[in-house]
């Protein structure tokens, strides 16, 4: 076992998650193909193994240090990316029902290869723009958690995700750095989505020591019919 490897089981460790043979196979099969991906499409700017390991995969589980995932059935990953945050939460918790949207094709077609050669069973990755998913009765308010690992302002973000969780279920949203005036901003969204700000979690990355915020919202009623609205409009025309 290198020392990446042994680095990133002892990190998980600490915080009572344990991978076996097969989990760490998996990610290296993971960091494999994300760097063969990414010769010929842009998935990731960070390809240093290291870095993989700490800033993707590492930051990725770091959701279930602050939400018992154990007690999560189905989670929605929106704008997933590379498969960030969902892929590996699944790989570390197998029994997860994964669904993963992103607006880009070609994303999707890796994330769908990436799930077949991990062995991944119930992912189902979706092409589309997260306003129109969110639209059909099959994703509409059906899962106990929706992440995403973006850049958008929380207020964009809301709208983007808790159409997707249940009635009792949550939104975390993982950022960078905090922003009290982020969260402030959010009200109006909260209000009309039906989310309640529940807790914020702020951390380090173990070696880099970047910062890390989670937002954990939680969903009180079904989604209005009004919402999501047409696709781009929360971003050109956030809920402020």
């Amino acid at each position: 076992m290198d020392k990446t490897t042994q680095w990133f089981v002892a990190a998980l460790e600490e915080k009572g998650i344990s991978l076996s043979p097969r989990q760490l196979e998996q990610f290296e099969t993971y960091f494999t193909m994300l760097v063969d991906w990414n010769d010929r499409m842009n998935l990731t700017g960070i390809t240093e193994r290291d870095a993989v390991y700490e800033k993707h995969f590492y930051d990725s589980v770091s959701l279930s240090f602050f939400v018992d995932l154990n007690q999560v059935g189905s989670i929605a990953d929106i704008g997933s990316g590379a498969g960030f945050p969902s892929i590996p939460l699944k790989i570390c918790f197998p029994h997860l029902k994964v669904l993963i949207v992103d607006s880009l094709n070609k994303r999707i077609g890796f994330l769908k290869a990436l799930s077949e050669a991990l062995g991944l069973e119930q992912v189902e990755c979706v092409h589309g723009r997260a306003e129109d998913i969110a639209r059909m009765p099959e994703y509409r308010d059906r899962f106990d958690l929706a992440t995403a690992r973006a850049v958008a302002r929380l207020n964009v973000l809301n709208e983007f995700c808790l159409p997707f969780v249940k009635p009792g279920g949550f939104f975390a949203a993982m950022k960078g750095s905090q922003s009290d005036e982020e969260v402030k901003e959010a009200a109006v969204s909260l209000r009309e989505l039906k989310g309640r700000l529940k807790s914020e979690f702020g951390f380090s990355l173990p070696h880099e020591q970047a910062e890390r915020h989670i937002v954990l919202v939680e969903k009180k009623e079904p989604t209005p019919r009004k919402y999501p609205r047409k696709a781009g409009t929360p971003l050109k025309q956030p809920l402020i």
